[in-house]
């Protein structure tokens, strides 16, 4: 049957390739053509048939078939239907476009980073995780920031920035992280980079050797898989339980150079490490002599009970670099983050810096030290504040139908997404399938695990969406949610009867 042709090569590309689902379907269309499994003259299931086949919208079918269409691949015919085109050329096996670039023009790292953990196209809908609201952001008064620098400029702001940054901002970065975060710096330990990516390449690469071991938090934030990476590190997962990070004995069998952590909410499950898990990773690094990175991930939005103190500000061995950025406050494409290096590492950090970056954008770096020194990122980090507190306790009323036994929420109290926790058995894949068959943008908590099986859910953003979206559209997600539990349950009892 032509459906479950369809619907099994959808699944394999799907798991290998993050394309929109129109895509997917058009692929897979096209190799069954091209593959002989659909003939020349065979008549196509009508699109309203292909929809409730498949389980899709019709605007999905619609734009595959007329994408085949204007290709070539398929005919239409008024008052008869849709056929495969007499003069389509058949094939050998089909080889997707991206697998022939790998294994002709890719080295093997190259392959690795084109296919590992790839980060889809953005998309602003409800629900996606990792978004932040930047809707609100005063765009008016931070083109005015913007201007005032540009026309005050003096040559040396134009050219490469061999101090850090600019000193200003350096400044505020450091004021903010010892009353907020309680981390104990100098102004001369702030660098400023161009985001959290920049930060965890240039800590690999001055840090660590080829093939050097950088424990991973599993499941993984993949900004952070890729820049190991892409430095040729090892990566050893270390498994993630509710308290963080939970090295075990067998893990130290393979000690770290690097331990890469995010303490505040775990990136994706949203876990907090637990102060007695926080003084276990720095006694793993003091004995293994080995560096902790602490992204500090989504820590200015705590919504219940009080904060704990930063590893940087437990640290008494100068062995935690401490990483944050601007982003999620402000907007995305900002692009300026900080690094906190040990004071024994400022002069070769901010030489390599240098050398490997050329840093620059110092007049917009001016802005932004002028727009917190102002007091506007202290205004606009309290506004959005109070709206993720609203946006998440709607969410979380709206997924209340969903939980019990088999279903638990991880990560809501801090952040910008939460993680529903589902049973290990259970094809998280398919369900974020389901779900994005609504034109709703979910993640499968098993695509962010490096080495472990049993970690199934769904990473829930809700950043970017409206209190009238969450409002409509949660309940919606709910009851896909609460189904695909209830065929669950049924199949076991099934099963056992």
């Amino acid at each position: 049957m032509l459906s479950e042709l369809l619907l099994t090569e959808i699944a394999r590309l799907s798991s290998h390739y993050k394309l929109p689902l129109h895509r997917q379907l058009y692929e897979a269309l096209r190799r069954a053509i091209l593959d002989g499994k659909l003939s020349a003259g065979d008549r196509l299931p009508s699109s309203r048939e292909l929809t409730q086949d498949l389980n899709m919208s019709r605007n999905t079918v619609v734009a595959a078939l007329n994408q085949l269409g204007i290709e070539g691949y398929l005919v239409s015919h008024v008052g008869s239907g849709t056929f495969v085109n007499d003069g389509v050329p058949k094939a050998g096996p089909h080889r997707h476009p991206m697998q022939e670039n790998q294994s002709t023009r890719l080295s093997r790292r190259g392959v690795s980073l084109a296919t590992t953990f790839c980060a889809t196209q953005l998309e602003i809908q409800p629900f996606t995780p990792g978004i932040a609201d930047f809707s609100a952001f005063p765009v008016a008064l931070w083109q005015r920031l913007q201007n005032k620098h540009w026309r005050m400029t003096y040559p040396d702001m134009l050219d490469y920035s061999y101090s850090g940054g600019y000193a200003p901002l350096r400044r505020s970065v450091t004021d903010y992280l010892r009353v907020f975060r309680s981390v104990p710096l100098d102004v001369e330990q702030v660098i400023i980079t161009s985001g959290t990516q920049q930060s965890l390449e240039l800590c690999a690469q001055l840090l660590a050797d080829h093939s050097d071991t950088v424990w991973l938090e599993d499941p993984a934030y993949w900004g952070a898989v890729k820049a190991f990476m892409a430095t040729g590190l090892s990566a050893h997962p270390v498994t993630v339980d509710e308290q963080g990070i939970a090295p075990r004995a067998e893990d130290e069998a393979t000690p770290p150079r690097l331990i890469y952590v995010t303490p505040s909410h775990q990136y994706p499950t949203g876990a907090v490490m637990s102060l007695a898990r926080r003084h276990q990773i720095l006694s793993i690094a003091r004995k293994h002599k080995a560096w902790v990175l602490e992204d500090d991930y989504d820590s200015e939005f705590r919504f219940s009970g009080p904060p704990i103190s930063s590893l940087a500000g437990l640290d008494t061995d100068e062995r935690v670099l401490y990483l944050g950025s601007f982003s999620k406050v402000l907007y995305p494409g900002l692009k300026l983050g900080y690094l906190v290096v040990p004071k024994g590492l400022v002069a070769s950090f901010k030489q390599a810096h240098y050398d490997l970056n050329r840093p620059g954008q110092m007049p917009l770096q001016a802005a932004l030290a002028e727009f917190i020194e102002m007091g506007h990122f202290a205004s606009a980090l309290r506004r959005a504040r109070q709206s993720y507190a609203q946006r998440r306790r709607c969410l979380l009323a709206a997924l209340q139908p969903c939980l019990g036994e088999h279903a638990q929420i991880t990560g809501a109290e801090q952040g910008l997404h939460l993680c529903l926790r589902l049973p290990s058995t259970l094809d998280d894949k398919a369900l974020v399938q389901r779900i994005s068959n609504l034109g709703l943008t979910v993640r499968p908590l098993s695509a962010y695990c490096l080495k472990r099986q049993d970690a199934r859910g769904l990473v829930i953003g809700y950043g970017y969406a409206t209190l009238a979206d969450i409002a409509h559209y949660g309940p919606v997600m709910a009851r896909v949610i609460c189904s695909e539990l209830a065929a669950k349950s049924s199949s076991k009892i099934i099963k056992k009867a």
